[in-house]
C-alpha cells in the first residue's frame, strides 16, 4: 500500500509532534482538531519546533518551508476519509477514540489504513467497531515525537500483514525505530514505565521521601534524565492516572492499583506541565515542589 496522504486527528501534545515528523518526510498531512484555536496553536507549536531544528542545524530552511506548505488544516472529521492513513491521537478515553472511528468510517476510501496512537487501550477492541479491522493497528509514538526514536506497532487479533508492512515501512521511512508489541494493556513501554512512577508516587504517599529525593535518587542513583515525579508531570497526571486504570482493569492484578495520591491530584486539577502544576509547580522561574 502507497501512503501519501495523513490523516491526523488532535492538534495537541502528541498530534502536532506526528504532523511535524511526516511533514519533513515528505507526507502530505491534514489534520482536525475540535477548534480552530487549537489548530493554529498547534500549527504554530510545529513552526517552533522546526525552528529550532533548523538553528540547530539538523535541517535546512527550506526543508522547514516545505514542511509546512505541507500541512493542512480542518475542523470538519470527515474530511480525513480521502487521506491514505489516519492515525488518531486524541484524549486517553475509549468512548472518545471510539465516536471518532464511527464517525469516520463511512467516509473513508477502500483501502485506508486506520490506526490509534493510544498508550494503553485494546487495539482489536478499537478495531472491532469498525468495518475494517484487518486494517488497523496500534501507532503508538513517543513524546516528545520529533526526538523521540521510538515507534510501538500493536497488530489486533485481525490486523493483517499487509498492514503491518506497510506501518513498518512508514517508520523507517520517518527515520524511526519499531518495536512490535502484542495487544496486551500497555502494551510494553507503558506497561513497564508506568507502574514504576506509580510506584514513586507511593513512596512519596508513604512518606518514604519528598518529591525532590525521589526524583534526585532516581536520576543519580539510576541514571534516568528524568526523575519518574518530574516524568509524570510531563507525561500529564491524568494520563498516567487513565493507563493504570487500563493496566488495573485489564490485568486485574492488584500490584496495578493507582496510587490515591495521583488520584487525588488528578481530582484536583493538578495535571502537571500542562496545568502548570503537579508534583511541582510551574507558575515561576523554576519549579518548586508540591510536596
Amino acid at each position: 500500500m502507497d501512503i501519501e496522504r495523513v490523516g491526523i486527528v488532535g492538534a495537541g501534545q502528541m498530534g502536532n509532534g506526528i504532523a511535524h515528523v511526516f511533514a519533513l518526510a515528505g507526507y502530505d498531512v491534514l489534520m482536525t482538531d475540535i477548534s480552530q484555536d487549537s489548530l493554529d496553536a498547534g500549527r504554530a507549536l510545529i513552526s517552533k519546533n522546526l525552528d529550532r531544528q533548523v538553528a540547530r542545524e539538523k535541517i535546512s530552511q527550506a526543508a522547514k518551508d516545505a514542511a509546512m506548505a505541507r500541512i493542512n488544516s480542518t475542523l470538519t472529521l470527515t474530511d480525513l476519509g480521502q487521506t491514505d492513513l489516519i492515525i488518531e491521537a486524541a484524549t486517553e478515553r475509549e468512548t472518545v477514540k471510539q465516536a471518532i472511528f464511527e464517525e469516520l468510517v463511512p467516509h473513508l476510501k477502500p483501502n485506508t489504513i486506520l490506526t490509534s496512537n493510544t498508550s494503553s487501550i485494546s487495539i482489536t477492541r478499537l478495531a472491532s467497531r469498525t468495518d475494517r479491522p484487518e486494517k488497523f493497528m496500534g501507532f503508538h509514538f513517543m513524546n516528545p515525537v520529533p526526538i523521540m526514536q521510538l515507534v510501538e506497532l500493536i497488530r489486533g487479533i485481525a490486523t493483517d500483514k499487509d498492514t503491518f508492512d506497510t506501518l513498518h515501512a512508514v517508520v523507517e521511512k520517518l527515520g524511526k525505530t519499531s518495536a512490535t508489541a502484542e495487544d496486551f494493556p500497555a502494551f510494553i513501554v507503558n506497561r513497564i514505565l508506568m507502574p514504576m512512577i506509580n510506584e514513586a508516587i507511593y513512596t512519596l504517599y508513604e512518606g518514604v521521601g519528598n518529591v525532590r529525593s525521589i526524583d534526585t535518587s532516581l536520576k543519580l542513583g539510576a541514571n534516568h534524565p528524568m526523575g519518574p515525579l518530574e516524568l509524570a508531570d510531563f507525561i500529564g497526571l491524568d494520563t498516567c492516572l487513565a493507563i493504570m486504570n487500563v493496566l488495573h482493569d485489564g490485568l486485574a492484578d492488584t500490584k496495578y492499583r493507582p496510587c490515591p495520591l495521583l488520584t487525588k491530584y488528578v481530582e484536583a486539577g493538578w495535571l502537571g506541565r500542562k496545568t502548570n502544576r503537579g508534583f511541582y509547580d510551574y507558575s515561576g522561574e523554576t519549579p518548586v515542589p508540591t510536596r
